[in-house]
């Protein structure tokens, strides 16, 4: 079955890589930074483009990733680094909220950058412990609802996206879980498949390595319909929980300053990649919609978005950990 083939792409995709670098002749070096660790769900979107990006602007794409502080660390490293177009940021929704709930991050998340170029917005799923008894998301809200603070869920660290879906699932559903923060999405699954943390929810891009664990339950999507990656599993908002819907877009921003016109061309590139059937192809794997904006509309997303992640963190009740 053809999903079954996407689901096998997204496991061999889920497997950590080492640091990738296209050299493609004698341009200009630009690096795309990846706040988080290798392997998790930004570095594998970045690997998606990065080479037919870099053949596109005529020049090397280097992928370095900068993980710690939920983000901040390489977040902030690229809002330092000189506006001249070759120092990019994967980004996604977490930003504005990175630079609020994280370590002191030495960072300003909308004067300090400029947006470039949307890629396209993804969901996630909600993955709980199979040692508990909950087998749909119905029944692990009634659980958990019996046992306040006595949960606990994972994240790929403070503020990041998995921590926002999480969190902003839990002010939905009336609940209270502890939460953990990890270097990784990977290590905070890891750990629920351990039984040292019961509930997680990760990006689709990172769920493939988790469906053949018997450790682990899949109990919902987050978007509004069903993913095409794992049709059988219900949205959370179709299972239990009517109003909640989380997706992230990614992105990439450039330090503040960067000249209009060298942003312009980026975002061209960009938008010329994401024609492309073999990365549509690959994005699909992902379980991202390519959404390729001016940088105009990209602008707009951008702070739209940000209005939105204050109310989020605002209903949720989330505070600098």
């Amino acid at each position: 079955m053809k999903w079954l083939a996407i689901l096998a792409a997204c496991m061999a995709a889920a497997v950590p890589l080492k640091p990738a670098q296209a050299q493609l002749g004698n341009g200009p070096v630009t690096r795309i930074v990846v706040p988080f660790a290798a392997g998790g769900a930004r570095e594998l979107l970045a690997r998606t483009f990065y080479q037919e990006l870099g053949q596109t602007l005529g020049q090397t794409i280097i992928i370095e990733s900068r993980p710690g502080a939920g983000g901040a660390i390489g977040t902030a490293n690229v809002g330092r680094a000189d506006p001249d177009g070759r120092t990019l940021l994967m980004a996604a929704s977490s930003h504005f909220v990175t630079a609020e709930l994280g370590a002191k991050p030495h960072y300003d998340p909308i004067k300090d950058f400029t947006p470039v170029a949307n890629i396209g917005t993804q969901s996630y799923v909600l993955m709980i412990s199979s040692a508990l008894p909950a087998k749909n998301v119905s029944e692990f809200i009634a659980y958990a609802r019996k046992r306040p603070g006595e949960l606990n869920y994972g994240s790929a660290g403070i503020g990041s996206s998995t921590h926002l879906a999480m969190a902003y699932f839990l002010s939905t559903a009336g609940l209270d879980m502890l939460h953990i923060p990890y270097k990784s999405t990977q290590e905070a699954a890891n750990d629920v498949a351990g039984g040292r943390a019961h509930a997680v929810i990760v990006p689709n891009a990172g769920v493939g390595a988790y469906l053949q664990d018997p450790r682990l339950r899949i109990i919902g999507v987050t978007s509004r319909q069903p993913s095409p990656l794992l049709p059988n599993v219900p949205p959370i908002a179709q299972a239990g929980l009517p109003s909640y819907v989380f997706e992230s877009w990614f992105g990439l921003l450039a330090p503040a300053g960067t000249p209009r016109q060298e942003v312009q061309r980026i975002n061209a590139a960009v938008a010329k990649v994401l024609e492309m059937p073999v990365i549509k192809e690959r994005l699909a794997t992902q379980g991202v919609t390519p959404d390729a904006r001016s940088v105009d509309g990209f602008a707009k997303l951008f702070a739209d978005d940000q209005k939105l992640m204050a109310r989020i963190v605002k209903e949720a009740k989330l505070t600098r950990e």
